[in-house]
C-alpha cells in the first residue's frame, strides 16, 4: 500500500486532467475521421455518458480504498470534475444535436421517458457540486456544510445507474455490472457508520 501511496503522491493533478481528456480527444478524432458509425449523435451520447459514469465510479472508490490503506484522496476532486465534464457533454449532445434545442420536444421527452427525467435530475444535482469543487467554496460555506452538500454524489450515482439501466432496450451484462459496482461502493461507504471504533474514518 505504501508503494501505491508514494506513486500516487508523485502524480500531479494536472497529469490526471490531461489523462482524463484523452477520451474526449479520441471522440474528436473519431468525429473528424468519420468513424462514429451510422448514428454519430447516439455514439457521442453513449460514450460520453459511459465515461461520465466511469469517472463517477472512480470518484466513489476513493473513500473505500482509503479505508484499506490506499490514499488517493487528492485525486477525488479531479475525478469528480472529469465525471461532470463528460456528463455535461452527454447532456449537451442530447439537448443540442439530438433534440435540436426544441423546448417542446425536450419537455415532452422528459415527461414521457422516465429514464431521461432521472438522468436530467442527476445532472442538475451535479452542477452545485462542480461549482463548489474548489478551496474557495469550502472556506465560504464551511467544511461541514460542504461535506453534506457533496453527499449528493451518492444520489447522483444511483440516478446515473438507474438512467443507464432504463435506457438500454435489452438488458445486458454491462449495465448490471455498473449497478452492482455502484451498490457495492455505496455499501462500503455506509458500512463504517455501524462501528466507527473498528473502522477509522
Amino acid at each position: 500500500m505504501d508503494a501505491v501511496n508514494r506513486l500516487a503522491r508523485r502524480i500531479p493533478n494536472s497529469a490526471l486532467y490531461v489523462l482524463g481528456t484523452l477520451p474526449f480527444l479520441w471522440l474528436v478524432w473519431m468525429t473528424v475521421s468519420g468513424g462514429l458509425g451510422p448514428d454519430p449523435v447516439k455514439y457521442i451520447e453513449r460514450h460520453a455518458g459511459l465515461w461520465g459514469l466511469q469517472f463517477l465510479v472512480a470518484t466513489l472508490s476513493i473513500t473505500p480504498l482509503r479505508r484499506i490503506g490506499v490514499n488517493l484522496i487528492r485525486m477525488r476532486r479531479a475525478l469528480g470534475l472529469l465525471s461532470f465534464f463528460y456528463i455535461l457533454l452527454h447532456f449537451v449532445t442530447w439537448i443540442v444535436l439530438d433534440m435540436g434545442l426544441d423546448g417542446t420536444a425536450i419537455i415532452e421527452a422528459l415527461w414521457k421517458r422516465p429514464y431521461i427525467l432521472i438522468g436530467f435530475a442527476a445532472f442538475v444535482a451535479m452542477i452545485p457540486l462542480a461549482l463548489t469543487s474548489n478551496n474557495l467554496a469550502i472556506r465560504r460555506i464551511g467544511p461541514k456544510a460542504w461535506g453534506q452538500l457533496h453527499r449528493l454524489t451518492y444520489l447522483i450515482a444511483i440516478g446515473g445507474v438507474v438512467h443507464y439501466l432504463l435506457l438500454v432496450k435489452v438488458v445486458t451484462l454491462q449495465p448490471i455490472i455498473y449497478a452492482a459496482v455502484m451498490l457495492a461502493l455505496l455499501g462500503l461507504r455506509l458500512a463504517p457508520r455501524a462501528d466507527r471504533r473498528t473502522i477509522p474514518n
